[in-house]
């Protein structure tokens, strides 16, 4: 694959300097520093011109610094002007932040040109800024050390990132079960980490949205759980509320010797008699290696042919 300077159109054709990349650190500790130096390098190779904030490596128990320490970070980045701002990695500790955080800020630096980019426990931000201004747009997608810090970060992934981030990536593609063929809606894209959207209902955190795709995915959490927190949004009256749920994955759990052929899929086809919305699955995004970058909060189309499914903006 060809690396490439991302493009930004906001800039004078003429000026050909690099696009400048902040990796901080918003939530858990960054316990791999060697993951984090890698990722540097790496997406210093595909063209960014990329800075650590000052306290990405710092720690306090389990989280990366103190609650004030991330608090002034986001802010940080939020002031900086950089094009791109990236969370380190996941794991906990948004949710102390999000009664402090200066959206205002935030909401200033999208419109100024930052796009922000994370997954897993990020999704806790992205969804309290998007309660806030829902015609902004974040970007769920890769973060440094999972992604960009692997051993070989997955060429699919980089690429989608790329290319969303200069605006080139109008559309993504996945196959899904049967049953769904000639399904064509519209409406606003979001969703994030099953468990962190759930927390947040019932707070003034939560984005009131109707007519939504609703796109979800999840780690280390077992099938069971995964169901209560699905028939928690139903029974909330939020998946009824959008035109279509998209399921990603949910990885890293361990079976129980009780589930006797209680899965996943199980799930999902509970579900389906349940809700009557379309709920697909297959959608390329979670805590794997090969992920999409996609825009929550912007107007998509999502149009299945056969098992073909689509996502446009």
């Amino acid at each position: 694959m060809t690396r490439r300077t991302p493009p930004d159109h906001r800039l004078d054709p003429a000026d050909a300097r690099p696009w400048r990349l902040t990796i901080f650190s918003p939530s858990g500790v960054v316990a791999d520093t060697a993951a984090l130096r890698r990722a540097a390098a790496r997406l210093q190779g595909l063209g960014f011109s990329v800075s650590l904030d000052a306290s990405a490596r710092a720690r306090r128990q389990r989280f990366a610094g103190e609650d004030e320490v991330r608090l002034e970070a986001i802010h940080r980045v939020a002031g900086s002007g950089a094009d791109v701002a990236m969370a380190s990695r996941g794991g906990y500790g948004l949710h102390r932040l999000l009664d402090a955080i200066d959206y205002e800020a935030m909401a200033r630096s999208i419109e100024q040109g930052t796009r922000w980019v994370g997954h897993s426990d990020f999704t806790a931000l992205q969804l309290a800024l998007l309660a806030r201004y829902p015609k902004l747009v974040t970007y769920a997608g890769p973060m440094a050390c999972f992604d960009f810090g692997a051993e070989a970060p997955d060429e699919v992934t980089e690429a989608c990132f790329l290319e969303a981030m200069g605006g080139e990536l109008e559309a993504v593609g996945f196959r899904t079960a049967e049953g769904f063929d000639g399904l064509e809606v519209t409406g606003p894209l979001w969703g994030g980490n099953l468990t962190v959207l759930t927390s947040l209902l019932g707070t003034p955190h939560w984005p009131r949205i109707r007519g939504g795709l609703l796109f979800l995915e999840d780690v280390n959490e077992h099938p069971y759980r995964i169901e209560r927190q699905l028939l928690q949004l139903a029974q909330a009256g939020v998946l009824q509320a959008q035109k279509a749920v998209l399921l990603g994955h949910f990885t890293e759990f361990r079976k129980s010797p009780l589930d006797r052929g209680y899965s996943l899929r199980t799930v999902v086809e509970y579900l389906r008699r349940r809700v009557d919305r379309p709920i697909l699955t297959g959608l390329p995004f979670g805590h794997v290696a090969t992920k999409v970058t996609l825009p929550l909060g912007r107007k998509t189309q999502l149009v299945v042919q056969g098992r073909d499914a689509f996502l446009a903006w």
